[in-house]
């Protein structure tokens, strides 16, 4: 006897890879927007002596709104201290991301230059390269440039 619409149970559906693809995309991205903030926080504070909401939206070009809603994510996450109307802080693992991605960054922008790219195409490349680089790769890089 056949179940009537309402009870039948759905066909069972292989994962779609697509869906896969773009839910490691979303959680990349959230990587790499923490990577930037968290260099952008330490850049900051080590150059003007503290990092604030309009110049973190001035230096990444984003809202003031981004900015907030992106500090409340990485507040979560561990990587900052904020309280309102007051400078940004990292916490010890913010300040390592932030060591972390600046070698990673002038890594990759040495390695650019070190194939005779202009320092201004070098910095521009090196900010979506050095997100995506792979350790083995980076390694690579540091050993043409005799960092290793």
């Amino acid at each position: 006897m056949p179940r009537s619409p309402k009870t039948a149970v759905p066909p069972s559906r292989p994962p779609v890879p697509q869906a896969e693809n773009f839910r490691r995309l979303r959680c990349d991205h959230a990587v790499e927007i923490a990577q930037d903030y968290a260099e952008a926080i330490a850049d900051l504070a080590a150059t003007v002596g503290e990092a604030r909401v309009v110049d973190l939206a001035r230096r990444l070009g984003v809202t003031h709104v981004t900015v907030n809603r992106t500090l409340a994510r990485l507040k979560r996450a561990g990587y900052v201290n904020t309280r309102p109307y007051r400078a940004i802080f990292l916490t010890d693992a913010g300040r390592k991301l932030a060591a972390e991605s600046k070698l990673r960054h002038e890594t990759v922008v040495a390695f650019l230059q070190s194939l005779g790219v202009s320092k201004k195409v070098a910095l521009m490349d090196a900010e979506g390269i050095e997100h995506h680089v792979s350790p083995e790769t980076l390694a690579a890089f540091e050993r043409r440039i005799g960092r290793r």
